[in-house]
């Protein structure tokens, strides 16, 4: 293709508040992929780091429990729990956690601090060789800034005890620059039981050149510790018997460390880009929740003077690497590209445990595990330019994954292993007047909890059979997508996409066994649209519906809980217009079914989210941020199980909800030197 085409086709296309919005005509797989740049992240108001994932068009992120909790997130029809069926990256290093202690891809974005986040590409759907775990809904890679402007100072107050520091530079060293950022935090929330969550983070970096020709070292270090207000049932709200934002187990909550070491390295040529990068990870969690409250207390023993409170731990090493290589060229007159990958990973969590508590003090265990597991990924791929109007993207991937689990029960101890190719297909159409015509076909995968690879019997009794589950899952998807600016500064993507997953079993981290699950297919549509009709106005309305169904027949139903059917978000954004600025955001988040049979919904939220600011000096500047503008009485997450409550002489199904907090303000001040 040539130098010049090789450029164009690494680097995506940004969108700025204060520039004119261009378009990713010519570089672009899919309909539904994009970048949302610094300047758009920094100009929404984010209740927490995790949000930052919301400007990812049709994805919604929300809270069950305490805020040092991973998020919750929903796309495409997927009740994501925490992190399953959408990989995220942080500056090359994986956030998604296999075989976890709460959750199969537990993603805790907790450590990321927004306001050096560079840009976030973000890909949906299983239709790119370079992606794999956990991408089969979508993929979303963050990267920090290697330079900024000045040094930052910025300090946040909010009600209820909400304090936040920041301090980052990036001051010349050498031949490159050294990045720094150390973030402070402290919030109690709305609770009546403060959440008391305290934040110590930072990072730094070394880079020199840029992300397509130079290399970075960057180093990462989180710990956080809290309170949490689980989610609780309805009844006991309704009845007076706790308050709205009150709780039924008043130590629960947990605490968590992140460390991370990674290098990046690429290299630009005449005819050909190459990267890599290795990276280092060192984590660890204990959590402790209850859900039940007293269900299994009162089985067991006829009171409820133990509690059903459990704890969920790891401690976890891991470390991988990643390298690819495209070369241009031309073929009998054609462009053509073609790339090839590799990637490898391997995590050792030891242990990581499932253990009955009271007060947190452990009183039984049930499970504790050692595991490590293996992955190592080849992927290929060429891209054909056949006309002005049409080219092609063919690729195949293949993951070879290891797992080895030696248990405290030893018929629960073992090793397994999965193979799977998975290949890719892209059909480009257009350029005609602007806009891109998309034909996008894929097999992708998300692999199943180790521990779950190798499980024979119930923990909980030692005895009881369980079946096993197969360690990768494999999933289909098709999309037809059209992205169009016919008119100037209107940028609309449209996409109709399908996804069928061959098995949504799982292993339970909250039980330590399997639970059963059937196959599945998913379909919907997505519009998003920017449209920058001045230099100090931009206006997005993202706006998405999907069915989701389980593909066989069951007398209990064939509704997918938590997949969510209709979800908004929509927001005007005003800069550049003299010293004010600011930003109004609304999302919307469709109701779910909470069981197979659809007769228990939940509700559908609505919030409204305010920005005001306004800048003393081009350094210097105030911003009030408004949540939850109305102060409507929403629910973050609704479920639908059985628990009993400590004054109740019998299990009952019921709603179980965590509220959404009321309106909340926080002023910012920032300046930089």
């Amino acid at each position: 293709m040539g130098g010049a085409s090789a450029s164009d086709s690494v680097e995506l296309t940004t969108v700025e508040v204060r520039a004119k919005a261009e378009n990713l005509e010519g570089i672009a797989a899919a309909g539904s992929q994009g970048v949302v740049s610094s300047q758009r992240l920094a100009a929404v108001p984010i209740l927490r780091p995790g949000e930052a994932l919301e400007m990812v068009p049709g994805l919604i992120v929300t809270q069950h429990a305490g805020d040092g909790k991973a998020n919750q997130y929903f796309l495409r029809g997927f009740n994501l729990d925490h992190g399953t069926d959408f990989a995220t990256y942080v500056g090359g290093v994986p956030v998604n956690m296999p075989t976890h202690a709460h959750g199969q891809g537990y993603t805790d974005l907790n450590f990321l601090i927004p306001e050096l986040v560079d840009r976030i590409s973000y890909r949906k759907g299983p239709y790119y060789a370079e992606e794999g775990d956990f991408s089969s809904a979508g993929a979303a890679h963050i990267d920090y800034f290697r330079k900024i402007e000045g040094t930052l100072a910025e300090v946040t107050l909010g009600q209820r005890g909400y304090a936040r520091s920041l301090l980052a530079g990036s001051p010349a060293l050498g031949s490159g620059n050294l990045l720094y950022g150390l973030e402070l935090f402290h919030n109690d929330g709305p609770w009546e039981v403060h959440e008391n969550y305290r934040k110590l983070n930072g990072i730094l970096r070394y880079s020199q050149g840029t992300r397509h020709d130079g290399w970075s070292v960057t180093g990462m270090a989180y710990e956080g510790r809290w309170t949490s207000t689980d989610q609780i049932a309805r009844r006991a709200i309704d009845s007076g018997y706790v308050d709205r934002y009150g709780t039924l187990d008043s130590t629960t909550g947990g605490k968590t460390f992140r460390y991370s070491l990674s290098g990046e390295w690429a290299r630009r040529g005449e005819n050909s880009q190459s990267k890599a990068n290795v990276w280092w990870l060192r984590s660890g969690l204990d959590l402790w929740s209850n859900f039940q409250y007293c269900l299994n207390d009162y089985a067991a023993n006829g009171n409820c003077d133990t509690g059903d409170q459990f704890k969920q731990g790891e401690r976890r090493q891991a470390g991988g690497f990643s390298a690819s290589h495209t070369i241009y060229d031309r073929w009998g007159g054609l462009d053509v590209a073609n790339s090839f990958g590799l990637q490898s990973r391997i995590d050792r969590i030891s242990p990581v445990g499932l253990y009955n508590t009271s007060r947190r003090d452990t009183w039984n265990t049930v499970r504790e595990d050692k595991v490590t597991q293996r992955s190592i990924g080849l992927w290929a791929q060429n891209e054909v330019r056949w006309t002005s109007w049409f080219r092609s993207i063919q690729g195949v991937r293949g993951d070879a994954y290891d797992f080895s689990v030696d248990s405290s029960l030893g018929d629960n101890s073992g090793k397994a292993n999965d193979q799977m190719v998975t290949p890719k297909l892209s059909l480009v159409f257009g350029p005609w007047q602007r806009s891109e015509i998309y034909l996008n076909y894929g097999h992708g995968f998300h692999s199943n909890d180790a521990r779950g690879t190798t499980i024979r019997v119930d923990p909980t009794d030692g005895t009881t059979p369980v079946d096993k589950v197969k360690p990768l899952v494999r999933t289909k998807g098709y999309e037809l997508g059209l992205r169009s600016e016919i008119v100037q500064g209107w940028q609309s993507t449209v996409a109709l996409w399908q996804l069928d997953t061959a098995s949504e079993l799982l292993f339970v981290g909250d039980a330590g066994t399997t639970e059963a699950s059937r196959p599945s297919r998913r379909y919907g549509l997505e519009w998003t649209n920017l449209y920058v009709p001045t230099d100090w106005l931009a206006i997005d309305a993202d706006l998405s519906w999907s069915h989701a169904r389980f593909r066989d027949d069951d007398p209990a139903g064939n509704y997918i809980p938590g997949a969510v059917t209709t979800t908004a978000n929509l927001g005007a954004t005003i800069d550049n217009l003299g010293p004010w600025f600011g930003a109004l955001r609304l999302r919307y988040f469709g109701p779910r079914p909470l069981i197979e049979d659809n007769s228990v919904r939940s509700q559908s939220s609505a919030l409204t989210n305010l920005r005001v600011g306004y800048r003393f000096t081009k350094r210097t500047q105030l911003a009030l941020d408004v949540y939850n503008l109305f102060d409507r009485k929403l629910n973050d997450i609704e479920y639908w199980y059985d628990s009993q409550l400590p004054n109740e002489t019998a299990a009952s199904f019921d709603r179980h909800v965590h509220p959404t907090e009321p309106r909340t303000f926080r002023l910012t001040v920032s300046h930089r030197f």
